[in-house]
C-alpha cells in the first residue's frame, strides 16, 4: 500500500509539473485561467484563488488546465464573449502565444531533470559497481537466450555490432539503438576473441540481465534472514563463503545449486572473515513442500557512492538528462517503426510501481526516477496525436501554412481518432502492466 501511495504523489508531482507549466505561459500571456486541476473525473478537494478554481479530482493519472477560450462548452472557443473578456480569450490570442502555452506542459517536463539530476548528484548516488566495469559474465541463466546463444561464465564482452563497449553500462545502451536487430557480440574468453549471435527476436530493451547474463559476483554476505540456519550458524555480514562441503564457491551463482545437492544434511561451510578462515555447520531448510532448501542469506552489493560538487554536478546532470532525451526518442522511433516489440510499454502500474519502489529508497533515487518518468511523460506528450499536446502543436503548425484556423469540425474528428488510439494504447499498457505483476 505504501508503494502505491508513494508512487502516486510521485506521478502527482509530474502532472502538478507539467499543468504549471501550461498555468505559467498562460498566465504570462494574459489568458483567464478558470481551471487548474490534478487528476480526472470527480473532483475530491477544491478552492477557488482568485478566477481560478483549483481542483484534485479522483483519478490521478493527469490533470487539466482549463481557459477561457479554449476547446468546447460553454466557456470555449465559440462562446459569446463580452469585449472585456476577448483579449483574455486563447482562442483569440496570436498563434505564437497558443504554441508557447500549449508547449510548455511537455517543456517543463524536459527540463525538470536539469533541476533534480544535479540535486541528486550532489547528495550522492549509489552506483553498483560492475556497471561502469568490463562486461564481464558471471553467470549465464540456463534455458535463456544468452544460454542459447553459446554464452558462458567468464566471458568478457568486447563489442557489440561491431561497436566497442568499454563497460556493463555502454552494453545495455548499445541495445537500445541496436533494437529489432540481431546482435552479434564479440567477447573475450580464455585470452582469445569468440563471435556470438543473438537473434532479432530475442533482442531486448532491458539490457544483458534480460538475455540471462549476470555480472560477477562474489558469495560475499549482505544481509541473514533471522531465525535461518545461517544466523544459526552464526555467519555475518561480510563473511566471504569459499567452500560449501566439498564444493569450492567460486561466485554466488554456485550457492543454489550446491545448497540444493546438500539437501537437508549438516554440511560445513568455510569463510573468510576479516582475512581468517573458519569453518560452521549448519543444515539447510526447507521451507515449504518440495520447494527449495534455504540458509537464509542475501548477496553484499558492491557499490560507490558518487558525489559530486555543485559545477561537475550540473554538468553531469546535464549530459544525463540529454541521454535520456535521445534513448526516449530512439525507442519512441523504434517502436513505431515495429523495431521494439509493443510489449515494452508500460502504463500507470509500472510507472506508480517503479516510482514507488525509489519513493521508499532515497533522495537520490526518488530523484532520478523522477527524471526518468518525466522525461518519457514530456516526449509522449510531444507526439503529433490529437488530444495529446502534440496533436495540438500540430494543428497552430498547420495553422501557420494554410493562414486560417483548422475548422473545429476538423479538429473534433482528429480528437475523437486520437482519443481512439490514446485508449487503445492505454489498454495494451494496462495490458502489459497485468502480465508483469502476474505472468501466468
Amino acid at each position: 500500500m505504501m508503494t502505491i501511495i508513494a508512487g502516486i504523489l510521485m506521478l502527482g508531482v509530474l502532472v502538478f509539473v507539467h499543468e504549471l507549466g501550461h498555468f505559467w505561459v498562460a498566465k504570462f500571456c494574459g489568458v483567464k485561467v478558470l481551471k487548474f486541476s490534478l487528476g480526472f473525473g470527480p473532483k475530491l478537494l477544491s478552492r477557488q484563488w482568485g478566477e481560478t478554481e483549483y481542483l484534485i479530482c479522483a483519478i490521478p493519472l493527469g490533470g487539466y488546465v482549463q481557459m477561457l477560450g479554449e476547446g468546447g462548452g460553454e466557456q470555449g472557443e465559440e462562446a459569446e464573449l463580452t469585449a472585456e473578456e476577448i483579449p483574455r480569450s486563447f482562442a483569440h490570442k496570436p498563434i505564437s502565444q497558443r504554441l508557447a502555452i500549449v508547449s510548455a506542459g511537455p517543456i517543463m517536463n524536459l527540463l525538470l531533470p536539469l533541476v533534480v539530476l544535479p540535486i541528486s548528484f550532489m547528495i550522492g548516488v549509489q552506483i553498483p559497481t560492475y556497471v561502469e566495469q568490463q562486461p564481464c559474465i558471471g553467470y549465464v541463466v540456463p534455458a535463456t537466450a544468452a544460454a542459447d546463444s553459446g554464452f558462458v561464465a567468464g566471458d568478457c564482452i568486447l563489442a557489440v555490432n561491431r561497436q566497442p563497449v568499454d563497460s556493463w553500462s555502454d552494453t545495455n545502451k548499445s541495445f537500445v539503438t541496436n533494437a529489432g536487430e540481431a546482435l552479434t557480440f564479440e567477447v573475450l574468453r580464455s585470452g582469445r576473441s569468440v563471435e556470438l549471435q543473438v537473434a532479432e527476436e530475442n533482442n531486448s530493451l532491458e539490457g544483458l540481465q534480460a538475455l540471462g547474463l549476470l555480472p560477477q559476483q562474489l558469495a560475499r554476505v549482505g544481509g541473514l534472514q533471522p531465525g535461518m540456519p545461517a544466523e544459526k550458524a552464526g555467519i555475518v555480514a561480510g563473511d566471504l563463503i569459499l567452500q560449501i562441503g566439498d564444493t569450492e564457491i567460486v561466485s554466488w551463482y554456485d550457492l543454489k545449486t550446491v545448497i540444493q545437492s546438500v539437501g537437508q544434511s549438516p554440511v560445513q561451510v568455510l569463510l573468510e572473515r576479516d582475512g581468517e578462515s573458519l569453518s560452521v555447520e549448519l543444515v539447510p531448510e526447507q521451507r515449504e513442500d518440495e520447494g527449495d532448501f534455504l540458509i537464509g542469506i542475501a548477496p553484499m552489493r558492491d557499490s560507490t557512492l558518487q558525489r559530486f560538487g555543485f559545477v561537475d554536478a550540473v554538468q553531469e546532470g546535464a549530459t544525463r538528462t540529454w541521454e535520456l532525451i535521445e534513448l526516449t526518442v530512439v525507442f519512441v522511433q523504434k517502436l513505431f517503426t515495429g523495431s521494439v516489440s509493443a510489449k515494452n510499454i508500460g502504463g500507470p502500474i509500472t510507472v506508480v510501481q517503479v516510482a514507488g519502489q525509489a519513493a521508499q529508497t532515497d533522495l537520490a533515487a526518488i530523484f532520478s526516477v523522477l527524471a526518468c518518468i518525466s522525461i518519457q511523460l514530456g516526449i509522449l506528450n510531444l507526439l503529433p496525436i490529437p488530444i495529446l499536446d502534440g496533436g495540438h502543436i500540430l494543428f497552430y503548425l498547420v495553422e501557420l501554412i494554410i493562414r486560417r484556423p483548422v475548422s473545429v469540425r476538423a479538429r473534433e474528428m482528429a480528437q475523437q481518432v486520437g482519443m481512439a488510439m490514446l485508449l487503445m494504447l492505454m489498454v495494451l499498457a494496462f495490458y502489459n502492466d497485468i502480465v508483469r505483476l502476474w505472468p501466468g
